[in-house]
Order: C-alpha cells, then sequence, then structure tokens
C-alpha cells in the first residue's frame, strides 16, 4: 500500500514543504498496534487560514458561481479518479481501521456512485415558477450556502466523508472535512484526488485534529454556514449548541440502537444471516447496526440456535484483516476495546451465549496474532433488562442483545422502547404485517437520518443537495411601463384597483 509517512493539513496554506511547528499524533493500526504514519493537526491559525481561503474562494465564483454543467463535469471525472484508487484505498481503509480488506473493497467500490448521482443531479435538477397577482414572473433556484464544515467519524472514514462530501461540492460549497484523528488518511489522500480532478484549490480543505480543538475551533467560525456531523449524541448536543449561536444550519446523523425483528412467520435462515450482518458489520461499529434482536416466541427456540452457529462461524474465521478470507476485523482501539469489554462484564442482567471476552489467541484461520491487535468476537447476550446499559446505549462493537415476545404489539414496543430511533429491521413473510409495523416503528434512515435522539436532518438523495443549498426567489416585473403606470403606484392620487405587494 502506497501512503505518505507524514500528512499536512490539506489547505490552500499549507504547502507541503511548511515547516511551520503543529502538534503530531500518529495513526495506529488498530489490527497490530503497529503505527501506520505521522499526522500533523491543523492548529487555530489553520483553522482560520482554511475558512478565510474557503470564504474567499466562494466568494470568487470559480466553484460557487461554476454553471452546473462544469460542475457536474468535474464530479463525473472525480468519480472515474476515485475508482482507479479504490484498490490502494481499500488496503488504507484497512490499516488504518483494522476492518476486513473484503468488506473495504466492497464498500469502496460504491463510493463512485455518490459522486456519480450528483453529477447527475446536476443535469436534471430543475428551477421551478411560483404562482403570483399580476403580472409578475417569480423564479425560485437553489443556490450555495457558502463554506461548510464536515466532521466525519472513524468507522466509514472515506464512505461517510464522500456521502457528504459530494452533495456539498454538487451544490456549489467550499467544503472543510475534520475527519476522525482515528483514520483520517483516506480522506486526505482523496482531497488531493479531487485536486488533481479538477475541484479548485480552496473548494475542499481537511483539517486532522482532535475534536475538542480543532473540531469545535471549526464549528464555531462565524463564516461556516453549515455544519455536518457524523458522531455520538453526546457530541451533537455539544456542536449543535455551537452550530446555533452562529445561525448556521445544523445536519446531525448520531447514534442508534436498532432493533430486528424476527416474526414467528420468518424464513429462519435468511433471518439469521441479515441479522448476523445486521449485528457485525463493520465489527458492530456502525450507527445502523442491529444490536437490539427481538424475537417472536414460536420461532425463538429456532433462531437462536441458527444464530449463534453463524456467531460461531464467524469468530472461527477471524484473521489478519488483510486476508481475503477473513471475516471480521478488529475494533478502531484499545480504549475502545475496553470500553466494549467493560460494558458486557459490568452488565446487571442477561446471560452471556457466546464471546464476551477479547481475543488474545492466534487465528484458526490464519495463525494471525490477536493478541498485537483490539479484537473483540461477535457477542450475544439473552434476557437483559430493559433498564441495562447494555440495552439502552450505543455498544458500537460486535455486542446483541436477544429478547422473546409473544405478540406483535409487544414486539414493536420493544423495538421503540429507546431513546434512538435510527434504522430497524422486520422480518415476516407477511407484507401486510411488514407495512403495518414499519409504519409503527419509530426510526428514520432513508434516505439517511434519524428520529428522536439519532439526530437531525437527513443525508443522501435530493434532500442532501438541498440541505447543502437554500432557495433563491427572484421576482421580476413583467407588465408594460403602461401598465406598472397605472396598477402598481400604491400611494397614487388613485386609490382603487392598485396591486398590493
Amino acid at each position: 500500500m502506497s501512503h505518505r509517512v507524514r500528512y499536512a493539513p490539506f489547505a490552500p496554506h499549507v504547502s507541503t514543504r511548511s515547516t511551520e511547528s503543529r502538534e503530531q499524533f500518529s495513526v495506529t493500526n488498530p489490527a497490530t498496534g503497529l503505527d501506520i504514519c505521522t499526522i500533523d493537526a491543523a492548529n487555530f491559525k489553520d483553522v482560520q487560514h482554511a475558512v478565510a481561503d474557503a470564504h474567499a474562494t466562494f466568494e470568487s465564483g470559480v466553484w460557487s458561481r461554476a454553471p452546473a454543467i462544469h460542475r457536474s463535469k468535474v464530479l463525473a471525472r472525480l468519480a472515474r479518479a476515485l475508482e482507479e484508487r479504490i484498490p490502494t484505498l481499500a488496503e488504507l481503509e484497512t490499516l488504518q481501521t483494522g476492518r476486513t480488506i473484503r468488506e473495504m473493497r466492497v464498500q469502496l467500490g460504491r463510493l463512485p456512485e455518490w459522486l456519480d448521482y450528483y453529477a447527475a443531479l446536476l443535469r436534471t435538477h430543475q428551477s421551478f415558477v411560483a404562482p403570483t397577482q399580476g403580472k409578475l414572473l417569480n423564479y425560485v433556484q437553489r443556490v450555495p450556502l457558502g463554506v461548510v464544515a464536515q466532521i466525519t467519524p472513524f468507522n466509514h472514514p472515506l464512505l461517510i466523508a464522500i456521502k457528504k462530501i459530494a452533495p456539498a461540492l454538487a451544490a456549489g460549497n467550499s467544503v472543510i472535512v475534520k475527519p476522525s484523528e482515528l483514520a483520517p488518511v483516506s480522506v486526505l489522500e482523496f482531497a488531493q484526488i479531487a485536486l488533481d480532478a479538477g475541484v479548485p484549490s480552496g473548494v475542499l480543505s481537511v483539517l486532522p485534529g482532535p475534536g475538542a480543538t480543532t473540531g469545535k475551533q471549526l464549528v464555531s467560525h462565524p463564516l461556516v454556514r453549515k455544519v455536518d456531523i457524523t458522531a455520538g449524541t453526546a457530541t451533537g448536543r455539544a456542536l449543535g449548541s455551537i452550530v446555533g449561536g452562529n445561525l448556521a444550519a445544523f445536519t446531525a446523523e448520531l447514534g442508534g440502537k436498532a432493533p430486528i425483528i424476527i416474526f414467528d412467520d420468518a424464513d429462519i435462515p435468511s433471518a439469521v444471516n441479515g441479522a448476523a450482518f445486521a449485528s457485525f458489520v463493520a465489527s458492530g461499529q456502525t450507527c445502523v447496526s442491529g444490536t437490539r434482536l427481538l424475537v417472536q416466541s414460536g420461532v425463538y427456540d429456532a433462531f437462536v440456535p441458527q444464530f449463534l452457529e453463524k456467531v460461531k462461524n464467524i469468530t472461527i474465521r477471524m484473521g489478519d484483516p488483510m486476508n481475503p478470507k477473513s471475516m471480521m476485523g478488529s475494533v478502531i482501539s484499545a480504549d475502545h476495546l475496553q470500553r466494549i469489554h467493560s460494558m458486557v462484564e459490568k452488565r446487571g442482567s442477561g446471560t452471556l451465549l457466546i464471546g464476551g471476552e477479547p481475543l488474545k489467541d492466534r487465528s484458526s484461520l490464519d495463525g494471525f496474532d490477536f493478541s498485537q491487535g483490539s479484537f473483540y468476537p461477535p457477542t450475544v447476550v439473552a434476557d437483559v433488562s430493559l433498564e441495562d446499559a447494555l440495552w439502552k446505549e450505543e455498544v458500537f462493537g460486535p455486542v446483541v442483545v436477544v429478547k422473546k415476545f409473544e405478540t406483535e404489539s409487544e414486539g414493536v414496543e420493544l423495538a421503540n422502547h429507546s431513546r434512538y430511533g435510527l434504522s430497524a429491521g422486520i422480518w415476516t413473510q407477511n407484507l401486510s404485517r411488514a407495512h403495518q409495523v414499519a409504519a409503527q416503528l419509530q426510526s428514520g434512515c432513508s434516505p439517511w437520518g434519524g428520529m428522536k435522539e439519532s439526530g437531525i436532518g437527513r443525508e443522501n438523495g435530493i434532500e442532501a443537495f438541498e440541505a447543502y443549498s437554500q432557495s433563491k426567489s427572484t421576482v421580476v416585473n413583467v407588465a408594460s411601463a403602461k401598465e406598472s403606470r397605472e396598477n402598481d403606484d400604491w400611494f397614487g392620487d388613485e386609490v382603487e384597483n392598485k396591486r398590493y405587494g
């Protein structure tokens, strides 16, 4: 894998030969404990310069006022450039996250689709003419916001970044990304790809650094007109209060505790496969992870043994994340591993059915030494109390709880018994039931976003494009001069039949 040994902030004011002193931190491979590279963290001056440059670039109109067809062509060109780099970027994602190369190749292979979608949207999205009274033409357009800040997480570093960057660029904004300090490298690499593909300097900047300093300084800047974050709910609240103080727009995709409901009439093998994917993809480190398995009593005794067998199969096929045969990788860090294990170990209720201990031996798949990294096996706990942290809180790891229910209404009640509402799954062969239950579940997800404490706003699709733009109405008087003189003089001598507004 080709990557640099040291990265600086990616912004117009930063020279590759810059000798300015910045605090440094290392990016570590969580599967091996070995450092990958060194990052120069963006400092306060970097944030100020980057925002000023982004604002100046926006005001120049080189991107913000470029024809939509031009932005479309650049995004399409960027999609093709990204496609060429997918193999090496997938390896880089595996190095910095510990996720399996099999998963990263498939996930990153989908990323050009976001750029292609918004490139196509720019060619087809239409403004509209609003109805008026009198001889007036009122046309309404979408115009960009200005400088927008994006805070992205460690779990899907490039996926979530591109999911935010694509609509923001399409709308004509200047974008500044603050990636997770645990996995910033692929986003820094992408910024260079974008510049090479024709995105003008100053339109896309990346400022790596701690969220508590770099992130807070960025979202606090008064020239930032929108902040878009993917983070925990506590972080969302903290940053939201700052953004609100600046009267800027705010999109926040936050925590989740997704229920997976398996009804008596579900096809059990399909439900097992689907629940396993929902629970353990990304080592459970995803906000839409299926962490609460609700199984109707009639199939509970059939589902649970098959699910546990699937979990065993995943565990014995864990190995070197760079091994294409490995099924599940590490979690992001030793600290996160300890947090996951502490939540399992200190639970106040429930029966541990499988897993529950960090992996410290060698892989039966390929002999990989788990003790050097942060590996936690797929873990299943049954009959947890509704007041237990394992039921209520986001573990963000490969840990799920299983609970039996009797009636449809009880299943829905258990599913909604959470302060989160990001996603949910239903397994049934009764389409009428599927639609009725779906209507009762308090969860969002598509295009992408949650209810309750899972966030504000939506990502993906036209909604994201419009969230990164604002409507601008232009009213043109198309009446003749004679008609205007007769009808539009509100303060004239004649007071009847005058247009108001």
